[in-house]
């Protein structure tokens, strides 16, 4: 009876908790086994914000001083996007070399919800590394902000995610024409003007990747603002941007991927 109970156990098929699981445990495997890559990323950033701040410092003077709150969380914002966006288009053009792309298009899931929750997992791993960053960079320069963590973890993490949709479009892209690294990889110095947007004060401006986010998270580290205190519509069109340039390139991702699988050129290189 015990042996007929045995063999009647079959295995359970793996469920998206499985897969995040995996994902996530695979992305702090290589943050423990590979921490020279992390460090190195921070101290480079560090570096250009050295330069930035000093080399600022004995241009502008005073006025670079008057501004550095501004600055500084800016900073902290661009190294969060940079890591949100290439987290996936940098993922998959590595796949594409190593020749193992075809395995994350058999896997049962699929391969978009697979690109995804990886994105998910390179985000954590770059919240820790651009915390380092922002620590640092208050260190450095002598400044106060108001780190109210809850208020600071939603607002950056909604902005954000806008920045992931890109980066699952340009991911797909990546599939779909391979070679297009430097086209990717100059959008990322748009995030700045992105991210300046709100000093210019251009209303429209709103409804771009990082904008809104970025004139959210100014008022709440600089001016201490709670997530509560901030207008309903303020938090509406933060979740909308978000959710809108994610499903976006949830889609584009989804074509392009197909596309390529139609043409026969997943797997070329």
């Amino acid at each position: 009876m015990a042996n007929q109970q045995g063999t009647d156990e079959t295995p359970r098929p793996a469920g998206y908790y499985h897969l995040a699981r995996a994902v996530l445990t695979r992305e702090f495997l290589i943050f423990v086994r590979y921490p020279a890559n992390a460090i190195g990323g921070i101290v480079i950033s560090v570096f250009f914000f050295g330069v930035l701040f000093y080399g600022g410092q004995m241009i502008a003077g005073q006025a670079l001083t008057d501004s550095i709150e501004g600055i500084i969380v800016g900073y902290f914002l661009w190294t969060l996007s940079v890591g949100a966006y290439s987290s996936i288009s940098n993922d998959i053009a590595s796949e594409v070399q190593w020749g193992t792309l075809e395995r994350h298009v058999m896997t049962p899931f699929g391969f978009a919800p697979v690109a995804l929750l990886k994105g998910v997992a390179k985000i954590v791993r770059t919240f820790i590394t651009s915390t380092v960053i922002l620590v640092v960079m208050i260190l450095l320069t002598g400044t106060t902000l108001q780190l109210n963590l809850l208020t600071i973890v939603v607002v950056a993490t909604l902005s954000i995610v806008s920045v992931l949709g890109l980066g699952l479009a340009a991911g797909g892209v990546t599939v779909l024409y391979k070679q297009i690294g430097n086209w990717l990889n100059l959008l990322q110095f748009g995030f700045i003007v992105l991210i300046s947007a709100p000093a210019f004060d251009l209303g429209w401006m709103q409804v771009l990747p990082l904008a809104h986010g970025s004139a959210l998270l100014q008022r709440t580290m600089v001016d201490g603002i709670r997530l509560w205190e901030f207008t309903a519509f303020d938090l509406a069109l933060l979740f909308v941007t978000a959710a809108g340039y994610l499903a976006l390139g949830y889609v584009v991702f989804q074509y392009a991927t197909r596309r390529a699988r139609r043409l026969g050129v997943l797997g070329d290189y």
